[in-house]
């Protein structure tokens, strides 16, 4: 009997993946949590029904929502990380030896534990040294903070469910508060292509847009999340994630990558003109 794993992208359309077996099934207080061994994506984290990452292919959503703004802040050495129990966000920060503190806000302990278990790839640098582990809810957290770092990374789950509030306004303002003055903010910004997936990026852009004097979006292709097609949002104080890239400085640290380069971050801001309208539609400002 053959075992598969179905997400609903949409009520018409689901993803299914072949698995191998159920290496964890496992209910927080916040949610489900599986893991799957399966023969072309390798070890796949699920919360709630939604995929996550998958072994095979995490490496772009991770290092698309890292370097990017790495490689346009001159000297980012506090970053605070939203979400991202998984560990893959941490374990691309780590590759910077001039950070000198990573503050991980994870609501869900569980999701840690579960990663550090049965996601050793992802969540390598859960110990690192920098790493500090904060169990609370990262709106709450966010509120207190002013002027204390260089960059936030929101790696957040979809906006509904536990991460919900991490897709508001109020969140966002606290988000800019919380950065230095020249500092940065990049999050996940969902799909632009299936209709309710769209109405939420544009949500997210309008929101952010009211907050930052700079907000832009790119994109890169991620085979298992809804369309295959994903955006980040690049929010800053006051770099331009183009004009301001230090794309040779970037390449003289040798950092190994499989996804992103300084040439492939330029071109991921330049969008398709169906998400280039969408996004317009709720901009009120260039």
């Amino acid at each position: 009997m053959e075992l598969w794993f179905s997400e609903p992208h949409t009520p018409d359309v689901k993803l299914s993946i072949r698995v191998d077996k159920q290496l964890y099934s496992g209910e927080s207080d916040l949610q489900r949590i599986d893991v799957f061994e399966s023969k072309e994506f390798g070890r796949i984290l699920v919360l709630d029904g939604y995929i996550m990452l998958t072994e095979k292919d995490e490496f772009i959503y991770h290092e698309m929502i890292v370097h990017v703004p790495m490689a346009v802040h001159p000297k980012v050495q506090k970053v605070l990380v939203i979400g991202a129990g998984d560990g893959g966000a941490v374990r691309e920060l780590a590759k910077y030896p001039e950070i000198e503190q990573i503050d991980l806000v994870e609501i869900d302990k569980q999701v840690i534990q579960v990663s550090k278990e049965y996601l050793p790839k992802v969540s390598c640098a859960l110990d690192d040294e920098r790493l500090y582990i904060f169990y609370e809810d990262g709106l709450k957290f966010v509120r207190s903070r002013e002027n204390e770092y260089d960059l936030i990374i929101v790696d957040s789950t979809d906006p509904f469910g536990p991460g919900e509030g991490l897709f508001t306004k109020e969140f966002y303002g606290n988000c800019y508060k919380a950065l230095k003055e020249d500092g940065i903010m990049v999050n996940q910004h969902e799909s632009p292509f299936y209709e309710a997936d769209a109405t939420a990026c544009m949500r997210a852009h309008k929101r952010i847009v009211e907050s930052f004097p700079v907000s832009r979006v790119y994109q890169a292709h991620i085979p298992t999340y809804p369309s295959g097609h994903w955006l980040f949002g690049f929010a800053s104080r006051k770099y331009h994630p183009v004009h301001d890239l230090e794309g040779e400085k970037w390449l003289e640290r040798g950092i190994e990558t499989r996804y992103y380069t300084p040439r492939l971050h330029e071109g991921a801001f330049c969008l398709p003109a169906y998400v280039e309208k969408l996004l317009r539609k709720v901009e009120i400002r260039g």
